[in-house]
């Protein structure tokens, strides 16, 4: 039974993790860029061409 409380408080610390680090990139304008992605497939990227 002391596994099962060791589990869930492992769990629920990472899971505390990952909404902090959620937080953080929300907070810090990780995802503010709306219209970049829908036309990064028009532009050519040069460093690719290999020439």
């Amino acid at each position: 039974m002391s596994v099962i409380v060791i589990l869930v408080f492992f769990s629920v610390l990472v899971a505390g993790g990952f909404l902090v680090a959620f937080i953080w990139a929300v907070r810090s304008g990780q995802y503010e860029d709306r219209y970049t992605p829908s036309v990064r497939i028009l532009f050519d990227d040069e460093s690719e061409s290999g020439k």
